[in-house]
């Protein structure tokens, strides 16, 4: 069998359904997703070592909408004009002393996170209540593998308690009823917008 019958068959993301594939449509779509982001970094509840922000829920609607590698652009691009200085990052900060930030490695995580739920919509993940729900679940934990560890770090280097405890309690527990309603409203959005978009096409047909 040649690699070519049976590598899986990549679906159109959203974003390809509204605008057509090329190359500076990639590069609008990719700086878009990082506005997406950096607007949604100043919805912002103060807490420390971690604000509460609505960026997860932007990192899984920017990666399943224009896919993996470009949900992953859009969300490096968001990392490297913090780190150059744009005030992007959540409550306006930026700036190369963000990597010394507690919630550094989240932003980090954002990354995989976008690929993820990308790679998953161009296998059509998306467009399918019981697998969005678990491909969106599985990438709203993504950010947490990175962000934890680097939060113990932080913590340790600032003198702080950096137990396997103290850590959840910090970088955690605060985000669990935010994360859920956040997993939830990705989940039921992109079926919702697949049903819409399955509508638009019949409707042309007839």
């Amino acid at each position: 069998m040649s690699s070519a019958t049976s590598a899986p068959r990549l679906v159109p993301t959203l974003a390809d359904r509204v605008v057509p594939r090329s190359a500076i449509a990639n590069a609008l779509l990719i700086v878009a997703g990082t506005a997406v982001v950096a607007i949604s970094a100043q919805i912002s509840v103060p807490l420390w070592p971690v604000p509460v922000t609505g960026q997860t829920l932007a990192v899984l609607l920017v990666g399943a909408s224009l896919g993996a590698w470009r949900g992953a652009a859009s969300l490096a691009l968001y990392m490297l004009l913090g780190l150059g200085g744009l005030p992007i990052f959540a409550e306006f900060s930026g700036g190369p002393a963000s990597v010394l930030s507690p919630s550094f490695g989240f932003i980090i995580g954002f990354i995989p996170a976008a690929a993820l739920i990308g790679w998953l919509s161009e296998r059509a993940w998306d467009r399918r209540p019981v697998l969005a729900a678990a491909g969106f679940f599985a990438a709203s934990l993504v950010p947490f593998l990175f962000g934890l560890p680097y939060l113990a770090v932080v913590l340790a280097n600032l003198g702080l308690p950096h137990s396997f405890a103290a850590v959840m309690a910090a970088g955690f527990t605060p985000f669990i009823i935010g994360g859920i309603v956040k997993w939830a409203i990705a989940a039921a959005l992109l079926p919702f917008a697949w049903m819409l978009v399955r509508r638009v096409d019949r409707r042309r047909r007839d």
